[in-house]
């Protein structure tokens, strides 16, 4: 009779790798909200459309969709600091800004974060080609969640 020899599985040593790569999403919730229109002039800026376009592959609808995150998802934006982020490097006299890939259901967007001193933390601002009140049929008020894929 042959002898049967006890295999011992080892740890696989890239199943921690394969996890990290993994995508985790940070969702944030809250409510439309009209702006002020700094985002519009902000993106009509020929040096902010062209990075935008050649970083993230596309023109932008010439104004921001406004979001005032509810408390819960306010405090989650600051784990955005440590997420890897293109960046809209600034002319001189203007703000960098981070930009973040999401979706708002299944619409891709930008989530836009202002590197300003004292910029709003329950404020977030977000960029598509579209105009995405019209695309997803939104008003002041309406609630939604924008969710980011670290």
């Amino acid at each position: 009779m042959a002898q049967r020899t006890k295999v011992t599985r080892q740890p696989n040593r890239f199943a921690k790798r394969r996890r990290s790569r993994l995508l985790k999403k940070l969702a944030f919730t809250g409510t439309v909200s009209s702006g002020n229109g700094d985002g519009k002039k902000f993106l009509k800026l020929p040096w902010v459309k062209q990075q935008i376009e050649q970083k993230l592959g596309f023109t932008p609808y010439l104004g921001t969709l406004n979001v005032t995150l509810y408390e819960e998802s306010a405090k989650r934006k600051k784990l955005l600091e440590k997420a890897p982020s293109k960046k809209v490097c600034p002319a001189e006299g203007y703000c960098s800004g981070l930009l973040f890939n999401a979706f708002i259901d299944a619409l891709e967007c930008v989530i836009v974060v202002p590197e300003v001193e004292g910029y709003p933390k329950a404020l977030l601002e977000v960029i598509s080609p579209l105009y995405l009140r019209d695309a997803l049929q939104l008003k002041d008020g309406s609630e939604i969640t924008v969710t980011v894929n670290l």
